[in-house]
């Protein structure tokens, strides 16, 4: 079996004062090819990752009682 790392991310975080570092097994994962590093500051709030709204809001006034005849769960 063949694999390949596609994606790896590291959360840090940097007191006053500190520089930044990379692990040596970061750059040690590096090898020859094309990358793309990139470096952005975290959001303070979490985000809403999942949202039902568009489900709920997908039925039409007559849509009601459709699914009537399949058994609850």
């Amino acid at each position: 079996m063949n694999g390949e790392l596609i994606k790896l991310i590291y959360e840090i975080e940097l007191q006053p004062g500190e520089k930044l570092h990379l692990p040596e097994s970061i750059l040690n994962s590096i090898t020859t090819g094309c990358w793309v590093i990139t470096i952005q500051q975290k959001a303070e709030t979490l985000e809403k990752i999942r949202s039902h709204d568009a489900f709920l809001k997908g039925y039409a006034p007559e849509d009601e009682g459709l699914y009537d005849d399949y058994p609850s769960r």
